[in-house]
């Protein structure tokens, strides 16, 4: 199978379509001979990885072959070179918009009548990501649908609210095929139960500095709260201008909040990090799964988001709160709540968001969807 994807491991700042390919390569590299064609530099970055060689294969440590183009070498000729070398019988592309990665391959692509091309939507017919940027993808879906360039390929939604999005802007004709996004494989280890002070609580969010996952928002929220809060923050900063608001708003966050920017996390520290806290805290405007939503359950950290993702109704599963989007004050409530909490009650919170984060990880059941992307 040939991936094509903007950013790959070893980087993470591009975090969930990172964390997608490399959950899919660990569940089914057993019956998958997987090849991925990426950049040589993380995202938002310009230096190279330093254990990498680029513009040729490289075999990782899980024996999966990654192809690091440099910026220099990346061009459309090199990748129409490199399709032409490579074996394969099914073509996995990452999103609908970029030059490289999707549509210069896909351009190459469409006359080879014999493979399979699978396109990971990646939330991006969600009306949150198209209302970004709005008149550019606007024009761009109106030419690709009069191109008909998408017509040779199969959409990959991750649940039948995706699918029921792709079709409203591709049309009803467009293939689809649905199955959810493989969890992270990890170890299970017992829950690690916090001993949780009454009268204050510890946030966390871990995503892109960036409006569609609504940092300022949440912070905003924060000038609303009337108990002790701590907040911190991690991620990417993906916008100047964004990252500037957000540290105005910080300024102007009451004494009672204390949030700390505490910069870019690596993948493999994100378990870990979300322990030290009681909650975590993320009002996006849209994810189209949102590996840190699991992450957060499956170490028994409950959840505070909005209702812009596919994981619903959790407060009757007691494993968090997915609050409207427009709520600010409802968001500020239940954060005043929780910091209220004893540990007991907490703890109870906390042993159901980790049971339910187990049980979704192991799953069987996601395996052979996506296995069923390639039949």
């Amino acid at each position: 199978m040939l991936i094509f994807i903007d950013w790959y491991l070893p980087g993470y700042k591009a975090g969930g379509p990172v964390q997608s390919i490399s959950n899919m390569v660990e569940h089914l590299k057993e019956e998958f001979d997987f090849s991925i064609i990426t950049r040589n530099t993380d995202y938002c970055e310009r230096t190279p990885y330093s254990n990498i060689l680029s513009n040729q294969w490289n075999a990782l440590s899980n024996g999966i072959k990654v192809f690091y183009f440099s910026e220099e070498e990346l061009t459309y000729t090199n990748i129409r070179n490199l399709i032409r070398k490579t074996d394969y019988d099914y073509v996995y592309l990452n999103g609908i918009y970029s030059l490289y990665f999707t549509l210069i391959p896909l351009f190459y692509l469409r006359k080879k009548h014999n493979k399979t091309i699978v396109i990971a939507a990646r939330g991006m017919f969600s009306e949150g990501s198209l209302s970004v940027k709005k008149m550019k993808k606007r024009i761009f879906i109106r030419s690709v649908k009069v191109l008909r360039f998408f017509d040779k390929v199969i959409f990959h939604a991750t649940s039948e609210a995706e699918k029921r999005e792709i079709r409203a802007v591709m049309g009803e004709n467009v293939a689809i095929k649905t199955a959810a996004v493989l969890p992270q494989r990890f170890a299970m280890t017992e829950l690690a139960l916090r001993n949780k002070k009454v009268n204050c609580v510890r946030l966390v969010n871990i995503a892109r500095i960036a409006p569609e996952k609504n940092t300022l928002y949440a912070l905003q929220i924060l000038k609303l709260v009337k108990q002790n809060v701590e907040f911190d923050f991690y991620g990417p900063i993906y916008n100047e201008d964004y990252w500037a608001q957000c540290q105005q708003a910080l300024t102007e966050l009451p004494i009672n909040v204390k949030a700390r920017y505490k910069g870019s996390l690596e993948s493999n520290k994100v378990l870990d990090v979300l322990s030290f806290y009681d909650f975590m805290f993320m009002p996006t405007t849209g994810e189209n799964f949102g590996h840190i939503i699991l992450q957060s359950l499956a170490v028994g950290r409950p959840i505070i988001i909005s209702d812009k993702t596919h994981w619903k109704n959790l407060t009757e599963k007691r494993i968090g709160w997915d609050i409207v989007l427009s709520e600010s004050l409802e968001f500020a409530r239940i954060i005043d709540f929780t910091a209220k909490m004893k540990a007991s009650d907490y703890n109870m919170l906390s042993k159901a968001a980790y049971d339910y984060g187990q049980k979704y990880i192991n799953n069987k059941e996601l395996i052979e969807q996506n296995r069923h992307l390639f039949s």
